[in-house]
């Protein structure tokens, strides 16, 4: 097969592919009974879809027009006249399954609107009870607002009590830390000062034993030594 069939033959299946879309499309629209933005999503995808048709047509007009035979140029040129029919035929039926869909909407709109007079009707008759059910709902609930607020302020007073009871109680540590940081300077002083008495004595002591070892040392040199 030449590379100018397959690419004719690629083309075909492109051209049957967006037209079973749109077809598939139009259907949908035909069935369609809102809302409106989806609508016009929908008709915005056929027209996507009829503008790569077209391209697809045009492609395949091209080919025909680059044929060598005379043959293969008819042949193709009647399927390009055929798909145009098609697409005409499928623009046609479009622009109904348009005017039925607005139609069903219209309609269903208009139940809505009988449907919500009703309503209305209906909502008259319930207000009274309404209201006094939502008067009743609003004063319960401001009751139980002010319970809560109560309950607040009974808590933050335990909590300014329970602050004060807490910064007495450090301020009474610190007095004690304070007084025994007092008792402990004066001991070490104490200490200190003890310290430095028994050095005292220790070195009067010393003294003492030196001088009676000095006496006894003279005194017997006097006697062992008399001539001396």
């Amino acid at each position: 097969m030449a590379s100018r069939d397959v690419h004719v033959l690629l083309n075909e299946k492109e051209i049957l592919k967006y037209d079973l879309e749109i077809k598939a499309l139009i259907q949908d629209i035909t069935e369609f009974t809102g809302p409106q933005s989806k609508l016009t999503e929908i008709n915005a995808d056929v027209k996507k879809c009829f503008h790569y048709l077209r391209l697809r047509i045009q492609d395949l007009e091209q080919m025909a027009m680059e044929q060598d035979k005379e043959s293969d140029k008819l042949g193709l040129i009647n399927q390009v006249e055929g798909h145009k029919k098609q697409m005409l035929s499928n623009q046609t039926a479009w622009r109904k399954a348009n005017l039925a869909s607005k139609l069903s909407i219209d309609k269903m709109e208009k139940h809505a609107l009988l449907n919500g007079a009703d309503d209305a009707v209906r909502q008259r008759k319930m207000t009274k009870e309404g209201l006094a059910q939502t008067t009743s709902d609003i004063t319960e609930n401001l009751m139980s607002i002010s319970r809560m607020m109560a309950q607040q302020v009974q808590q933050s007073e335990d909590t300014i009590t329970t602050l004060a009871t807490s910064s007495r109680t450090v301020q009474e540590t610190n007095d004690e830390f304070r007084t025994m940081t007092g008792t402990i300077q004066l001991g070490r002083k104490l200490i200190t000062k003890y310290n430095r008495r028994e050095l005292t004595d220790k070195l009067l002591i010393f003294l003492a034993l030196a001088l009676f070892l000095a006496t006894v040392l003279y005194i017997l040199k006097k006697r062992l030594f008399p001539f001396l």
